[in-house]
Order: structure tokens, then C-alpha cells, then sequence
């Protein structure tokens, strides 16, 4: 095995494990986790809004 086989082989298993990870990531079974993930930055603008409201009672008492 010359070295041009070995890096064909190692190309071939490379592309493997990307279309690995390509059909775990959008696979059915994680919808759900790819859908909290997309409202992740969302939710934090919800709990600063919290946060603001708090701090504002607490200064008028």
C-alpha cells in the first residue's frame, strides 16, 4: 500500500464520518433538541426582560 492508497482511504473515511454526523444531527430523534437550540437565544431576552421588571419593583419599594 503506497502512500496515494492510504490517502484515498483516509478521504474515503473522513467523508464517511461527516455524512455520519450530517444524518445524526438532522435525524428525527433530535428535533426536539434542534428546536431548544433554536429558541435558545430567544429565552434569554425573555429572562432579562424578568430580571428588568424585578429590579424595577424592588427600586420603587
Amino acid at each position: 500500500m503506497d502512500l496515494n492508497e492510504l490517502r484515498g482511504v483516509h478521504t474515503l473515511v473522513i467523508m464517511a464520518m461527516f455524512f455520519g454526523i450530517i444524518w445524526w444531527a438532522y435525524s428525527s430523534h433530535r428535533k426536539k433538541a434542534n428546536e431548544e437550540a433554536a429558541h435558545l437565544p430567544f429565552d434569554d431576552d425573555e429572562v432579562e426582560k424578568r430580571t428588568l421588571e424585578q429590579e424595577k419593583t424592588e427600586k420603587k419599594r
